[in-house]
């Protein structure tokens, strides 16, 4: 018998190579870090299974459930705040069972890296009671993966397959096995099951129920749950990242690792509990299983001890249980290094003109959230995914036709796919008031430049149709839709000017693809020392290739400037050149 390969891989890319290997069929998606890359993992393996984004993440996991009902082994992929979104079939599909294997990908970000909040899936999950694995590093992580399949086929249960940034995108050692040909479940028509009107949902919270139990009973016995056991004095439970650091900080205490966190393995948790003389529950976020445990009348010790906030670290767990802090060196102080829009962003641009007017914007989820920040700091409001057209009808509506020509709402092409068309409706239903900017850089660009429904081709590489998106407005009854390049300052705070003067709904699309999308020489812009006249004029749309001289000129960096122009045109003294595209 021939050994195994073994290759280093993120635990993204393992959680996509246990896709695989488990027999998946289809996936679906929307990007949203960390989970993003498991998408574009899989979809090297297009031969075997089809991959696609879709818009959003109720419509990515409601294409697993169909293809899981017509009997192939499917999952959805999204981060925690996108499980929201999915949250309406998760908590149907719940009720109805599967019958290919269906498993749901979440990826939590304890820490903030790269959202909006540190909402825990585990507590969704418990809502929704959908049961859960977690692993702790990437080899689990695949095998994780193909064993949720299994189980939820055997326990006719969809499952939800729990990670965090740190699991994400950190290395381990993987096996590699053969993909498995899972073949497909029969379809069997049973309407019972599978419509969830008032009659047939009450029998199957019944069904379910039972199946939970079951799950429960069985979770005593699975292997994915294991006892550690070593010196009685110290006893830990914990799950996914946070073993590791037990493992660092306690190499001589009993631990018992948990990789279904939900249903917990009560009798298990009971026999560890009672051959340990402190108990210990480590967990990052909130107290989904300390709360149970405890509920239970065991004595355990948890987040009187542990935060609720961020990432745990094996320093942490040092200094709480054992009282010690290691001896590291204070890192090195350095300037503080905030995010900012790229140089060339045409988002820089819009944001240039709508601060000069000196209106307030309703932010969105992407890139363009950088506004919010120094020296721009034009965006008043983010909240999630499509939440900027809303929330300017919600402040029409309280406030008024006047008071909403100081604002407009603004909203990139993906995003506006995503949930933003649906608030566009609503303000032309509604007979609303209002000026949305659809930033339109033809990619969806803070998670990696992924294709959606408008750029005309899917993740698999094969050309589709491009949805039109001015079309697209004026369907759902936009009279007044401009398309202006973002860099064309003139025409766009023209066209700013007269559409939040409107009594209606209008929209004000910047079609300027994303500076990182060509692979094209750039035009090179450089500053003339001797003819600046230090207004600072162009320095105020804070491009970071734009640097002031010990004089106070300004200076262009080469290796960072990108072509846009930007700065050109917001010099009237001629004070900068362009210099024709060249090798740089």
């Amino acid at each position: 018998m021939s050994e195994k390969k073994r290759v280093i891989m993120l635990g993204n890319e393992a959680i996509a190579r246990g896709a695989y290997e488990a027999g998946v069929k289809v996936s679906a998606a929307y990007p949203g870090t960390p989970s993003t890359e498991i998408s574009e993992y899989l979809v090297q393996y297009k031969d075997d299974l089809y991959c696609e984004w879709s818009p959003n993440e109720k419509v990515a996991t409601e294409v697993a459930v169909g293809a899981s009902l017509a009997g192939a082994r499917a999952m959805s992929c999204m981060k925690h705040v996108g499980f929201n979104v999915a949250a309406d079939p998760a908590y149907s599909v719940s009720y109805m069972g599967v019958s290919g294997g269906l498993v749901i990908v979440v990826a939590d970000d304890p820490g903030l890296y790269s959202s909006q909040n540190e909402q825990d899936t585990r507590m969704v999950a418990r809502a929704a009671q959908l049961p859960v694995l977690e692993p702790s590093d990437s080899a689990e992580a695949k095998e994780f993966m193909k064993q949720a399949f299994e189980l939820s086929e055997r326990f006719d249960r969809p499952f939800v397959f729990r990670t965090t940034t740190r699991l994400a995108h950190s290395q381990g050692i993987v096996e590699l096995d053969e993909r498995r040909e899972v073949e497909d479940k029969p379809y069997e028509k049973d309407i019972r099951r599978t419509v969830m009107m008032p009659v047939n949902a009450k029998l199957r919270h019944v069904e379910i129920e039972k199946r939970n139990l079951e799950l429960a009973e069985a979770a005593n016995t699975l292997p994915i749950n294991r006892v550690e056991m070593n010196s009685a004095k110290i006893g830990v439970i914990t799950s996914g990242i946070p073993y590791q650091y037990v493992k660092e900080v306690l190499p001589n205490a009993s631990v018992l690792k948990l990789g279904m966190v939900n249903p917990l393995p009560k009798k298990l948790i009971e026999d560890f509990a009672s051959k340990v003389e402190t108990l210990y529950i480590i967990e990052e976020l909130d107290p989904v299983i300390e709360e149970q445990v405890k509920s239970w009348g065991i004595k355990a010790a948890g987040k009187e001890l542990f935060t609720v906030q961020g990432e745990y670290s094996a320093n942490m767990i040092r200094r709480a249980i054992l009282g010690e802090d290691l001896k590291i060196a204070e890192p090195a102080q350095v300037p503080v290094r905030p995010p900012i829009l790229c140089p060339g962003c045409p988002h820089r641009s819009v944001y240039y003109v709508v601060k000069k007017l000196n209106l307030h914007v309703a932010g969105d989820i992407g890139c363009y959230t950088l506004g919010a920040v120094a020296p721009l700091s034009v965006v008043d409001t983010t909240m999630c995914m499509g939440s900027s057209i809303s929330t300017l009808h919600g402040m029409e509506k309280a406030k008024g036709k006047e008071y909403i020509k100081n604002w407009v709402a603004a909203i990139g092409d993906s995003t506006f796919l995503h949930t933003g068309v649906n608030s566009l409706m609503n303000m032309t239903y509604n007979k609303a008031t209002g000026t949305v900017l659809i930033l339109d850089n033809s990619t969806t660009g803070m998670t990696g430049h992924q294709d959606h429904a408008a750029t005309g081709k899917t993740l698999q590489g094969d050309p589709a149709y491009a949805i039109d998106i001015p079309a697209l407005c004026r369907a759902v009854g936009v009279k007044y839709v401009t398309e202006v390049n973002a860099f064309d300052l003139e025409r766009l705070e023209a066209v700013i000017k007269e559409e939040v003067a409107r009594d209606e709904v209008s929209v004000i699309i910047t079609k300027t693809p994303c500076v990182l999308l060509s692979k094209e020489k750039k035009p090179l812009y450089i500053a003339h020392e001797d003819q600046c006249k230090k207004c600072g004029m162009c320095m105020k749309p804070g491009c970071p290739a734009m640097t002031k001289r010990e004089n106070g000129t300004i200076c262009i960096d080469d290796t960072m400037c990108t072509g846009c122009g930007l700065c050109k045109d917001l010099c009237k003294f001629g004070a900068i050149e362009l210099v024709k595209a060249g090798d740089r």
